[in-house]
């Protein structure tokens, strides 16, 4: 699903250590983030309990999906690929590559971003 290959995944860092590098050198305590959906957030917390590694992230995270539902009135939430359909967006690289999905989910939170400031401006 990812697309790494066992040699990838082998050579890569331990999870641990991939936490420090999110804290250390993209300084991820002290921001913001999004995730498509509680997926991703939920995975980590597990995945550091119980001191396994520590926690990277700050507590302002926003679910784009729910957000996105919201902006454009939806009934239903959409999967990344079609929120990106939905929103007249390509599809940027490979679905569910880490770097491609955060590009893609960042496309996603501007047009957010750009619909509520166009219905603010309607106001």
């Amino acid at each position: 699903m990812t697309g790494l290959t066992q040699d990838e995944v082998d050579g890569g860092v331990e999870f641990r250590e991939a936490c420090a590098v999110l804290e250390q050198e993209h300084r991820s305590r002290s921001r913001a983030w999004a995730s498509w959906g509680d997926y991703d957030r939920k995975q980590f917390e597990r995945q550091c309990s119980g001191g396994r590694a520590a926690y990277p992230f700050s507590s302002r995270h926003t679910n784009a999906k729910q957000a996105f539902t919201d902006c454009f009135g939806l009934q239903r939430r959409l999967g990344m690929s079609g929120a990106l359909h939905h929103a007249g967006l390509p599809l940027e690289g490979r679905h569910h590559s880490g770097a491609d999905d955060a590009w893609n989910i960042a496309a996603l939170v501007l047009r957010i971003l750009s619909s509520e400031g166009s219905s603010q401006a309607r106001r």
